[in-house]
């Protein structure tokens, strides 16, 4: 993220892709590589830019989990919601997470530390329920592991 969302400079970013077939997704993910979400305020642009309506372009921007509306936390924490993990009892991480931070999938804790996203699937099925933390994979995660692991994102 390099700036503070605005409009000229989403603009700006989206402008080279506007004549590539079907760029509408790698507009999205450039404004939220820049940014670190896709603003709201995003969605009318990028319909007028790629003439699209509003409708098909929330449909993609609400469709794919990965993007964001708002800023993201300074920690990710991403939580497997596939079937390996949900058999191995992330249903109930995923719920002891929640309470643990006050917030629930595509939050972010008050203090702007840690946001929650569920995954499907983090290629740890052998080590279920798995979560990861930006780039970093922890498996065979119960509730303990999981506190220690938010505790140690809060220091």
């Amino acid at each position: 993220m390099t700036e503070h969302w605005n409009i000229e400079t989403a603009k700006a970013l989206v402008a080279p892709l506007i004549k590539e077939p079907g760029a509408l997704i790698e507009a999205m993910h450039t404004l939220q590589t820049h940014f670190g979400y896709v603003d709201r305020a995003a969605l009318p642009m990028l319909a007028d830019s790629f003439n699209l309506s509003r409708a098909e372009v929330y449909g993609v921007f609400s469709f794919y989990h990965d993007f964001r509306d708002t800023p993201a936390g300074k920690y990710t924490v991403k939580i497997c919601q596939a079937e390996a993990c949900q058999a191995m009892g992330a249903d109930a991480l995923t719920a002891a997470i929640k309470k643990m931070l006050t917030i629930d999938f595509h939050e972010t804790t008050v203090d702007k530390k840690i946001s929650i996203e569920p995954v499907y699937c983090l290629g740890n099925c052998a080590c279920a329920p798995a979560m990861m933390v930006d780039d970093t994979v922890y498996g065979r995660v119960d509730e303990a592991r999981a506190k220690d692991i938010l505790e140690g994102l809060k220091a």
